[in-house]
């Protein structure tokens, strides 16, 4: 379940149909940050394989970049952790703020 790719609006929009709550993670894969990011996450992911956990790639999926920043009011960054519970973004970190200890406490919280 975890570690998912999502490329398209649609594949997004399934999540919430099939998940209270979810992990999801911006990724450049050009930025060096973003790389050190995403290793937390996939660290993350790996510890807890039954919590929905998807990301995208910005320069693969800049139309559902876009339309996340657009649809949730929240100024779009690379990396970036969004949680979703229900339809809203609960919290939300960019950068040096994504660590697997991070993503650890806003699940358990």
């Amino acid at each position: 379940m975890s570690k998912q790719t999502i490329e398209t609006i649609e594949q997004f929009e399934e999540l919430f149909n099939k998940h209270e709550q979810f992990l999801f993670v911006k990724n450049s894969l050009t930025c060096p940050i973003s790389q050190a990011a995403f290793e937390e996450y996939q660290e993350f992911a790996e510890k807890h394989q039954n919590f929905p956990s998807y990301h995208l790639h910005v320069q693969e999926s800049r139309p559902l970049s876009t339309y996340i920043a657009e649809t949730f009011g929240i100024k779009h960054e690379s990396p970036q952790a969004l949680l979703f519970k229900g339809r809203e973004v609960v919290w939300n970190a960019s950068h040096w703020k994504i660590t697997n200890e991070a993503l650890e406490k806003e699940i358990t919280q």
